[in-house]
């Protein structure tokens, strides 16, 4: 039986993506100097420790480039497109990183600032990097359809990954519509200006509604979703296709979950302090999701 945790192993001639892999190593190096700017540097942007942003950029970088890196790897045939792709990915976060340090260096926000022609370029490079970006991990997406991995709960586990990142980068496109402040033509936070109180490290809003909490979770259906298939694979002794449905299963409510999110922080909700209305949309999706999952485990084959 082929497992998520072997697939590498069986292309014996796989190449993992060299950009994608230098890109995770110059974000480690990016975390550590962040991190010792949130020490060293009293500045405060926005409400919070002006080097918190690229640190927790960095990390997500970390995480982001390895995981498309062992994707690219584990697919059964190498793909140009796709192999193309991720260094435009490289190029694209090479971009975004520069700039939110350069705005670190001058002690302006990096996003959604266009109090200056400056603030706008780089506010600018960032956005249509970002765009870009999208494109290429849908295009990643793309081969990862065509192409057919042989272990089932793996291929549901690297597609719904990708799909549900892409979901979490599109809420983005709606920070763009919220309230503004001067020189801002977005905010993270929905009811609340931003830099109001806010939940220790993360930053989101404890006063109103935050985007950033379903863009965040989305982001990571890249890495939960193939845990999810590894840990089916590796502690249970269940069969192919009943560790496919869980996986199915998951995905579809790790995107509920997405959605669920969005909608709270859109009714200007902060994420701990959810009314009975969002209670019971959660309660629901978990009662769904435990129902379905009873259901494939009991027909398992």
């Amino acid at each position: 039986m082929t497992t998520i945790d072997s697939l590498p192993a069986v292309r014996a001639e796989a190449r993992w993506n060299r950009p994608l892999l230098w890109l995770s190593a110059a974000a480690v190096v990016l975390a550590v100097i962040s991190g010792a700017g949130i020490l060293l540097d009293d500045r405060i942007v926005t409400g919070a420790p002006i080097w918190l942003k690229p640190f927790k950029f960095a990390v997500s970088f970390i995480f982001y480039g390895w995981t498309l890196a062992w994707i690219l790897a584990v697919l059964p045939r190498r793909s140009r497109a796709a192999e193309w792709a991720g260094v435009v990915i490289v190029g694209m976060s090479v971009i975004e990183l520069a700039v939110i340090i350069a705005q670190v260096l001058r002690g302006q926000a990096s996003h959604y600032n266009v109090s200056t022609p400056l603030n706008a370029l780089l506010w600018s490079a960032m956005g249509t990097s970002i765009m870009v970006l999208f494109i290429a991990q849908t295009a990643i997406g793309v081969v990862a359809l065509r192409q057919r991995i042989p272990d089932r709960p793996t291929a549901f586990a690297i597609r719904l990954g990708l799909g549900v990142s892409l979901l979490g980068m599109a809420v983005a496109v709606l920070m763009t519509s919220q309230q503004t402040a001067s020189g801002l033509i977005g905010a993270h936070a929905v009811g609340v200006p931003d830099g109001g109180p806010s939940m220790p490290i993360t930053g989101w809003s404890t006063t109103g509604g935050d985007l950033r909490i379903a863009h965040f979770v989305g982001l990571h259906a890249l890495q939960a979703l193939p845990l999810l298939a590894y840990a089916l694979g590796r502690w249970t002794g269940l069969t192919e296709r009943v560790r496919a449905g869980l996986v199915l299963i998951g995905g579809s409510a790790y995107a509920g979950l997405v959605l669920l999110l969005t909608w709270q922080a859109l009714r200007a909700q902060p994420l701990t302090s959810p009314d009975s209305i969002t209670l019971a949309g959660f309660a629901a999706l978990a009662v769904l999701t435990a129902g379905a999952s009873a259901v494939a485990i009991r027909g398992r084959s």
